[in-house]
């Protein structure tokens, strides 16, 4: 695990421009203008800590490349979509809780919880984490 720090810069995937995404918070972690708790980093995937963990463990995992969200990246980049997916398996195990189980989830849309539209996938463990919310 490090802290990539205020610009320290992270490569975006090639053919990706970040032109109009200056406001996405995710693009600009990417891009090292804000300091993350980095705990993977490939080419295309990064991963760090969330700042408002709701479980013990709780990471994210993005695309370096911007899409809106989750849907938008796999139809675009569905080889981008299993890079992010198999990120967080990998993390799982070196972070030591794939044993004990942990909870993978994206959220899509406003309704659907999600509060920076860049796609992420949360990584959740540490803790039995209960059934989903009943609609």
């Amino acid at each position: 695990m490090r802290r990539r720090r205020s610009g320290e810069k992270g490569a975006h995937s090639p053919g990706r421009s970040m032109s109009g995404m200056t406001d996405c918070l995710f693009c600009r972690i990417v891009a090292g203008e804000i300091p993350a708790t980095v705990v993977a980093d490939t080419d295309g995937v990064l991963a760090f800590r969330d700042i408002d963990p709701k479980a013990p463990h709780h990471i994210l995992v993005i695309p370096k490349a911007h899409y809106t969200n989750a849907a938008d990246m796999a139809a675009a980049e569905p080889m981008l979509a299993g890079e992010v997916l198999a990120a967080a398996g990998r993390i799982a195990e070196s972070e030591g809780f794939a044993a004990d189980g942990y909870r993978l989830m994206f959220n899509t849309g406003g309704h659907g919880g999600q509060e920076v539209f860049h796609a992420h996938l949360h990584v959740l463990a540490g803790k039995p984490l209960g059934p989903m919310l009943a609609v």
